[in-house]
């Protein structure tokens, strides 16, 4: 895989502090479906506790990706779904737990209604590209 560019902030368009605006890459596409906080035997983890989803979120991703020969190095989206955006500094510090600031990926955070269970507070989906 070609390392990723990341262009932080396109002409004309306000830079972020939380995401890359644009990530290229050539090689082998890797997408993760959207994790949620379950445990190995699919309890949920941190029942009302954003850090504690978040953290097992992002530990299920690191799982998946690793099954497919990635890692949070080869992560160009990623892909967020709370139920309330008051739960996305949680988020951002379990991602930074996995992802250094100078490696940001692309990303989008969209707050919806419900997930697949009353208590489940988030989902996180990525893509990522290895070496072909």
């Amino acid at each position: 895989m070609s390392e990723p560019t990341r262009i932080a902030a396109p002409d004309g368009v306000f830079p972020a502090a939380q995401y890359t605006h644009v990530v290229t890459a050539t090689g082998r596409l890797v997408a993760v479906s959207g994790q949620l906080p379950l445990d190995e035997d699919g309890k949920l983890v941190g029942a009302g506790d954003p850090a504690a989803q978040a953290r097992q979120v992002f530990e299920n991703l690191r799982r998946c990706l690793a099954a497919a020969g990635a890692g949070f190095e080869d992560v160009v989206k990623l892909t967020y779904f709370v139920t309330d955006m008051a739960h996305m500094p949680a988020v951002r510090a379990a991602r930074a737990a996995h992802i250094p600031d100078d490696r940001l990926p692309a990303s989008s955070a969209v707050q919806v209604a419900a997930l697949v269970a009353p208590e489940v507070l988030m989902e996180v989906e990525a893509l990522a590209v290895t070496a072909a």
